[in-house]
């Protein structure tokens, strides 16, 4: 198994969490979601939280610069209007 590959890897929930924050750069999503992490109830919400910390913290500013956030559940694509 591939460690590095797995540390820079991002799951779906991930992917979409990210898009509620900051991805200007690698260390301010980091910030930002530290910070909410204070407001997080939900036992899943926080479990997702903390590991795209750790998917985060597992890859260079470099990756993380080559990403897109965009969310897999609104997609402009979709857009009704006009039709």
């Amino acid at each position: 198994m591939n460690i590095a590959m797995n540390l820079t890897s991002l799951t779906v929930e991930q992917e979409n969490f990210l898009c509620s924050f900051n991805t200007s750069t690698r260390t301010d999503c980091m910030k930002d979601i530290v910070f909410s992490l204070q407001f997080l109830d939900d036992p899943d919400m926080r479990e997702i939280a903390e590991s795209t910390i750790a998917a985060l913290q597992g890859m260079t500013d470099g990756e993380f610069s080559t990403r897109s956030f965009n969310s897999a559940y609104f997609n402009d694509d979709d857009d009704d209007e006009g039709e």
